[in-house]
């Protein structure tokens, strides 16, 4: 049994929306890939992501050369769609009310020597991640794992842009971090702005590779 997996999950099944993750999207989009080797090819690692389309989780299944299981919001677990996150090893969160639960299973997998991926806006948004929840940083924090933002720009549509041929994405992997370990409220306070800080000017740099000035 693959332990960097939840127990009841297919891990072949896993594999291969891994696969599809990596191939299925190249005719749709222009993809740009920057610094993928800066995620570790073993331990534990909580990689974070700024969010901004519904397209950002399964681009981003594909990016680790390992499997990688990420905490998703619960609405997405209905019908056919369910069923999958969840045999491919994915976990439910509820965003408004405490659930310690899947951070448990979370933290578990971390410990195994696993990797997961979490969204720390919260929600989708203009992905710049001016606000985080504190989820990833008590990950990290409990378990002693490296941090890796990956900055995604380019799958939302503008506002007021039609329909869009193959457009341009891209996607920046940065340095792994340690977070504080700076004991009670306000050590996760400092490690969620750590990892909040990471991850916006991880966004600003793509920005700036894209020709984007704000």
């Amino acid at each position: 049994m693959d332990r960097q997996l939840p127990a009841d999950s297919w891990p072949v099944l896993h594999d291969l929306a891994r696969w599809l993750a990596t191939w299925l999207f190249r005719p749709a989009f222009r993809l740009r890939l920057y610094n993928a080797a800066n995620v570790p090819a073993s331990g534990p690692v909580v990689l974070v992501a700024n969010h901004s389309s519904l397209l950002d989780g399964p681009l981003l299944l594909g990016i680790p050369r390992r499997r990688s299981v990420f905490l998703i919001k619960v609405e997405m677990f209905t019908g056919v769609r369910g069923w999958f996150l969840h045999r491919i090893g994915q976990l439910a969160v509820r965003r408004d009310v405490p659930d310690r639960a899947p951070l448990l299973a979370a933290q578990a997998l971390l410990r195994a020597g696993g990797l997961v991926a979490v969204f720390p806006e919260g929600t989708r948004g203009d992905g710049d991640s001016a606000s985080a929840r504190g989820g990833a940083a008590w990950l990290a924090r409990s378990t002693g794992a490296v941090v890796v933002p990956v900055a995604c720009r380019g799958t939302r549509r503008p506002e007021d842009a039609g329909r869009r041929f193959r457009p341009r994405v891209d996607i920046l992997v940065g340095e792994p971090f340690q977070v504080s370990t700076e004991r009670g409220r306000a050590g996760l306070a400092t490690a969620t702005e750590q990892v909040r800080s990471a991850l916006a000017d991880l966004v600003a740099e793509v920005d700036e590779l894209r020709g984007i000035v704000k």
